[in-house]
């Protein structure tokens, strides 16, 4: 068993799409369009196969929160880039670009190297080894 693909709801399909592209070398799918209940996503894939939905319906809520806020449910997509060096790179590059850097990168008290950003829509993502 496998984990199909993790889906994300937001307003702004293309710039997320755009963002997943640019940054984790993703590749996505033909924009869906179902006019009928005003529905739209892409299905991005990553180098590993796994697989993110990207949705937008103008009748989902939007939650107000801020990045310093944690909730019950989705808590982060984690990446992982190979090295100590290249999660510093992308950061950095993530951060000159405009990004918001939550945390890191640092040495984690579990083993782990990581930095944690925020996308355009402001879901965590962790950059990892």
């Amino acid at each position: 068993m496998k984990i199909e693909h993790i889906a994300i709801w937001t307003y702004q399909l293309e710039e997320l799409k755009a963002f997943y592209e640019r940054y984790f070398a993703a590749q996505a799918t033909a924009k869906y369009l179902n006019e009928k209940k005003h529905y739209q996503s892409y299905f991005l894939t990553f180098a590993s196969g796994a697989r993110l939905e990207l949705m937008q319906r103008p009748d989902v809520q939007i939650i107000h929160k801020t990045a310093q806020q944690e909730f019950l449910g989705y808590a982060h997509l984690a990446f992982a880039v190979g090295s100590a060096a290249a999660v510093d790179a992308l950061t950095a590059q993530l951060v000159a670009d405009g990004y918001a850097l939550i945390d890191g990168p640092r040495h984690t008290g579990d083993g782990y190297y990581e930095s944690v950003i925020l996308d355009p829509d402001g879901n965590r993502i962790e950059i990892t080894i």
